[in-house]
């Protein structure tokens, strides 16, 4: 149950494509980050929505915006991480990052070959920018749902060592991992 009086927990859920962001198409990625996340999250939060071009510079502005102004302890992003020359996610995560975090990358691309061999070609990764976590997620909606039910079991404690707030889950629909040591009862 969520505690009325808590303090919102901000996350950054950013889509990265250059058709969606000038409006050629509607984006998806930012309706499926959201529907992923409400059933996930007991706490009350916050999203921080951005749709960008995939240009280096304007997607690690917007993960230092997100990140330094905004307060957000998880940021999302979704799209721009495959092989292609506009495909600079990666790059401008890196470029933004304090430390890489190479098991979330490894990770989001063993769950991928579950489901798509071109899952190989995939350059996500996962980073800590001062107490947040950035994600590099796929771009379609089916498969940034796959990779989330794959990966969210660490994130939240990973969130917890990093000094950023406590996240709660509900546990019928994504049991999180947190050592006995670092858990905390569940709110009433």
């Amino acid at each position: 149950m969520t505690d009325p009086g808590a303090e919102a927990i901000h996350i950054g859920i950013v889509s990265i494509s250059d058709r969606a962001s000038s409006g050629i198409y509607t984006d998806e990625g930012i309706p499926a980050l959201r529907r992923w996340l409400e059933p996930v999250l007991i706490n009350p939060w916050k999203a921080h929505e951005k749709i960008v071009p995939d240009e280096r510079e304007t997607i690690a502005r917007t993960l230092i915006d997100l990140v330094d102004k905004q307060g957000c302890c998880l940021v999302l992003t979704t799209g721009g991480t495959g092989p292609a020359p506009r495909d600079v996610t990666p790059e401008a995560t890196k470029d933004v990052a304090d430390r890489e975090l190479p098991g979330f990358g490894e990770l989001m691309r063993a769950v991928s070959l579950k489901y798509v061999p071109t899952a190989i070609l995939s350059r996500q990764v996962g980073v800590t920018r001062g107490h947040s976590l950035i994600l590099n997620l796929p771009g379609q909606p089916k498969a940034i749902k796959e990779t989330l039910d794959g990966v969210f079991a660490a994130v939240p404690y990973c969130i917890d060592l990093i000094g950023g707030p406590y996240i709660e889950t509900d546990e019928t629909v994504m049991k999180v991992f947190r050592p006995k040591t670092a858990s905390r009862p569940p709110r009433t």
